[in-house]
C-alpha cells in the first residue's frame, strides 16, 4: 500500500508542473486580456473625429487608424484563442493523470479493491482514496476554471461592439481571481497527499 501511495506522490509531482505550467498561462491572459481591453476601449475614441484636432483634414485618417486597432485587436484575440488552447491541455493531462490514477487502484486485475482498503492508512501517509479524490478534485477546479475562462474570452468581440468600461473591468477581475480555484483548497490538497514532506 505504501508503494502505491509514493506513485501517487509521484503523479501529484506530474500534476504541480502542470500547475505551474498553469500559472504562467494566467499571466499570459491576463496580459493579453489588457491589452485587448485598452484597445476596446480607444475604439470609442478613435469614431469621434473632434479628438483628431489638425489631423482630422487629413484624408481617411479617422478610418485608417480604426483599421489599424481593430486589426491589432483581432490578433490580440487569436493569441488568446492560443493561450485558452494550452489551458485547455492543461484540463486534458491532468484528466488524464486521474484515469491513470483509477487505473492504478484498480491494478489492471478484474479484482476492485475494498472501500476499507482504499481508505486505510499507514502512519501519517495519505490513503489511496485521498490520493485519488485529491487528483479529481484539482482536475475538476482546473476544467471549470478553463470553461470560465472560455466564456469570458468569448465575450469579448461582443463587447467591442459595444464598449463599457465597468464590463471589462468585471471580466478582467473574474480573471485575475481565478474563482473556481481556491489556493488554499489547493495547498490543503497538497498538505494531505504530502503529510510530512510537503512539495
Amino acid at each position: 500500500m505504501e508503494a502505491m501511495v509514493k506513485k501517487y506522490q509521484q503523479k501529484f509531482k506530474k500534476v504541480k508542473e502542470y500547475i505551474d505550467k498553469w500559472e504562467e498561462l494566467q499571466s499570459l491572459l491576463l496580459s493579453q486580456f489588457r491589452s485587448a481591453s485598452a484597445i476596446i476601449n480607444r475604439l470609442q475614441l478613435i469614431q469621434n473625429s473632434k479628438k483628431y484636432g489638425a489631423l482630422k483634414s487629413v484624408d481617411g485618417i479617422g478610418d485608417a487608424i480604426f483599421t489599424k486597432q481593430m486589426n491589432s485587436l483581432q490578433n490580440i484575440l487569436l493569441s488568446m484563442n492560443k493561450t485558452l488552447e494550452e489551458f485547455h491541455a492543461v484540463v486534458i493531462s491532468l484528466e488524464k493523470i486521474v484515469r491513470d490514477g483509477r487505473q492504478l487502484v484498480k491494478g489492471g486485475g478484474s479484482i476492485q479493491p475494498k472501500v476499507a482498503q482504499l481508505q486505510q492508512r499507514i502512519g501519517i501517509k495519505p490513503s489511496l482514496a485521498d490520493c485519488l479524490e485529491g487528483l479529481v478534485q484539482l482536475h475538476d477546479m482546473h476544467r471549470s476554471e478553463y470553461l470560465l475562462k472560455s466564456s469570458v474570452v468569448s465575450a469579448l468581440p461582443t463587447i467591442t461592439l459595444e464598449p463599457s468600461e465597468s464590463d471589462l473591468e468585471a471580466l478582467q477581475q473574474l480573471l485575475v481571481d481565478q474563482p473556481n480555484i481556491p489556493k488554499d483548497e489547493v495547498q490543503f490538497i497538497y498538505d494531505i497527499i504530502y503529510a510530512e514532506d510537503i512539495c
